[in-house]
Parts: C-alpha cells; structure tokens; sequence
C-alpha cells in the first residue's frame, strides 16, 4: 500500500461530496453504451463489470468491492464506454461529477495519488493474473487459478476453509476461464466429489486449499 490512512480517508471524504446512492440486488448502475453519471466510489456491497460477446453472452470483466472506484478508464479519458456495472448485492456508492474527480487529482496539494495508485495496482495485478491464468492448458487447471484468485480477493477463512462471499455464476466463471458453461459445470462437479470445493447455489467453498494449489503447479 502506498496511501497512509488520512491519504484514504481523503479520497473517501473527496467522494462524500457527491450524491449517495442505493442499488438494488440487480440492478444495473451504468447500462451499455450509457455515458456515466459520474465517478462512482463503492461503501458497500459488490458491483460486477460485465460485457456482452458477439454471442449475445455476458462476459464477466471484474468483480469490485468496497473501497473502490468505477469506471476508472473513463474517468480519466472520458473515452466511449461499453461496459455495464451492475450490483450484485444490495450496495451503496457514492457518485461524483467527472469534472470534480479530475479537479481533485489535478490539485497539486491533492493527497489523493497515493490511495488511486493503489486502486490501479489493485486492478492492474488481477488482470495480469487473469492473461496468465489463460496459459494454462486445461479448464481445469484454469478454473483453481481461478478459485484461487476469487479466494484471495473476496476469501471469508472458516476454520481450514475459505468461502468466496462473491456471487459466481457458471457462465461468469466460464467466460473468465475461457471456456463454455458445460465446461465450467463438469469441472466444478469433478472438483466437488473429489471434496475440494463445496458449491451451494452461486457460492464457492474452498475446502483443500493446498490439493487446488497443487493442481497448478
């Protein structure tokens, strides 16, 4: 971490200014093709970005937690958008004009470089991780790269296991491993009767942490 705690707590604050707002389980907070209402700071819940493949299929890009910032691209380049970011729990944001974000970490005296940075390394590592995860040869292999890094990132530890507090759906599990949804399917099946995960609906469990580890190295 680069930011020092009143570094955080001045993005925070900056965010603060803007409006506070409610999403519903499901409901879409920026729509493809929409020019975003502004920057958006994340004080509860969870928000998936997602696009949809020539297929007509969701693509699931990234998962954000509290203490997060979306979207980060256009925040800064103000570029065309086509990204959807939806709410995957009951989640509160607070939302910020562009202009006033942009103003902000122009101000040479801003404290707020250190806690974005941080944000963008963030970003920056689960992605590298998600291009090397694609090395692998097998969906198998792919999918505990996966679970692994679902783990780390959204891991609740319980005991000896760790559960994924982030809804994960087959097709969003599939498109990130690159792979088909039966695919994804068998392979979570094989996994669970060998005792290694345990799924209950769009929840994962992690039960061998270190047999998953041993899969990929």
């Amino acid at each position: 971490m680069l930011a020092s705690k009143k570094q955080q707590e001045a993005l925070v604050s900056l965010f603060k200014e803007g409006s506070r707002l409610q999403y519903k389980k499901g409901e879409l907070i920026i729509r493809e093709g929409e020019v975003p209402g502004g920057v958006f700071f994340i004080e509860s819940g969870l928000v998936k970005a997602y696009d949809i493949t020539r297929y007509g299929e969701e693509n699931l890009l990234i998962i954000r937690k509290p203490s997060e910032i979306f979207p980060i691209i256009w925040a800064v380049t103000n570029s065309k958008w086509h990204v959807m970011y939806e709410a995957l729990s009951p989640t509160v944001v607070y939302r910020l004009s562009r202009q006033k974000y942009i103003d902000a970490i122009n101000d040479s005296q801003s404290d707020l470089l250190a806690p974005l940075m941080d944000i963008v390394l963030r970003m920056y590592r689960i992605q590298s991780r998600r291009i090397l995860n694609l090395e692998y040869r097998t969906a198998r292999e792919r999918l505990v790269s996966f679970l692994l890094l679902m783990s780390e990132r959204f891991g609740t530890n319980n005991s000896k296991t760790i559960t994924i507090e982030a809804p994960l759906r087959q097709q969003d599990i599939a498109s990130s491993i690159n792979t088909s949804r039966e695919t994804a399917s068998r392979e979570l099946s094989s996994l669970e009767r060998k005792g290694l995960i345990h799924v209950d609906k769009m929840l994962i469990t992690i039960i061998d942490v270190d047999e998953l580890r041993r899969i990929i190295e």
